[in-house]
């Protein structure tokens, strides 16, 4: 399976392994599945490897809401080869190294051309299930029965068809397994650290949660010169995991006696950090966050999706003053423009992405990659699909 060449796929239908998610918390199945071939302006990629996200794990433990669909192939984070394209595809052909990304970027509408954010408003925004432009799928299993897609990549199969909008094209001499973060968690952490927030050299800067996306903060502050970076996490290990990536202080919570957080990031930076991330996805710490940040410009950067429901309550009067919140989907990187820069910023030993590598399975161990995420003993664990 999946060794096919593109002289004898082109055009046609491709029967491939994947590893399906048949029902929400249930572990993954690896079946053979067939992939379509790509419409006008799409491209099917072969899989060379692909990484688990925090927020695929939220999508396959989804069991009920409009987002939740199955069975559905799940994965966004991946890197690959170009298989075949579809008409109008221009920007990438056969055998390119490409990297597919959930946040689209096609480069033309009103949003892509202004320079302040990066949502797409070229289609609808119902892209969870199926392809961006008609909503329908790609993939069947071996009965015919529709398969569902995931952020329109769905990268925990052999091949797998997206959109062009959803492609950037990358260094055919960049390494395939770092290839794959920069498609989701470590952009996102770096490009909220330049792009949004705009640190500046000097600065001082509070991440609340050092995952992959927390760690990738931390790396973006040490590249913008920030001068005192403090990570918040309830695992201790993270101390000289941090310290890699730049990270210079660090609080626990759990130890910190009767003083919050908050308190004692205002002690450690005289008032306040200047720039305050949160990179989990609660509305406690996001008020955390906020309250940590210095009065009359503090600046608190949400990464972290919340998928509880649980509101947000802010002070006014702590707005009125000045401090900002600001919210950012995929750290406000513009895909196709962004990447190639970190890719650059890697190749020219700017960027520590090995370290975020923590693990290596194949595909029929993908359900290992889940245990050691939820078990918090993982950054990244890359996912080969033939190997």
């Amino acid at each position: 399976m999946g060794s096919n060449s593109a002289s004898e796929t082109a055009g046609k239908p491709i029967r491939c392994q994947a590893a399906v998610c048949r029902k929400a918390g249930e572990p993954l199945i690896i079946e053979e599945i067939e992939v379509a071939p790509p419409t006008s302006w799409e491209v099917r990629i072969k899989i060379l490897c692909t990484s688990l996200c925090h927020s695929d794990v939220t999508f396959w433990k989804l069991s009920a809401g409009p987002v939740s669909a199955f069975p559905r192939i799940l994965g966004h984070e991946a890197a690959g080869v170009v298989e075949s394209v579809g008409e109008n595809v221009e920007e990438v052909k056969e055998g390119d190294i490409v990297i597919p990304v959930f946040q689209r970027n096609c480069g033309e509408c009103r949003d892509c051309k202004c320079p302040k954010g990066n949502i797409c408003s070229k289609f609808p925004e119902d892209f969870y299930c199926g392809m961006p432009r008609d909503g329908s799928s790609r993939f069947k299993d071996k009965n015919g029965e529709k398969l569902y897609h995931t952020l329109c990549v769905s990268s925990f199969t052999e091949y797998t068809v997206v959109d062009v909008t959803h492609v950037v094209k990358m260094n055919p001499d960049f390494p395939i397994d770092k290839a794959s973060l920069l498609s989701c968690g470590v952009s996102t952490g770096l490009g909220a650290a330049w792009r949004v927030a705009d640190i500046e050299e000097g600065s001082t800067v509070a991440i609340f949660g050092l995952g992959a996306v927390g760690l990738a903060v931390v790396q973006g502050a040490k590249l913008r010169g920030a001068a005192k970076i403090i990570g918040v996490d309830l695992n201790p290990e993270k101390i000289e995991i941090g310290k890699k990536f730049g990270l210079t202080d660090f609080i626990n919570p759990t130890t910190c006696g009767e003083k919050s957080t908050s308190q004692i990031i205002k002690e450690m930076t005289d008032g306040g950090a200047d720039y305050c991330f949160e990179c989990i996805g609660l509305a406690s710490l996001m008020q955390e966050a906020f309250t940590s940040s210095r009065k009359g410009t503090g600046k608190t950067v949400i990464l972290g999706i919340e998928m509880h429901g649980t509101p947000l309550s802010i002070n006014p009067y702590e707005l009125a003053a000045g401090k900002t919140i600001t919210g950012s989907m995929f750290g406000g990187v513009k895909a196709k423009v962004d990447i190639p820069i970190f890719a650059n910023q890697y190749l020219n030993n700017e960027l520590n992405l090995e370290g975020f590598i923590t693990h290596e399975v194949n595909c029929e161990d993908i359900n290992k990659a889940f245990d050691l995420l939820e078990a918090g003993k993982t950054l990244r664990c890359i996912i080969w699909m033939d190997k």
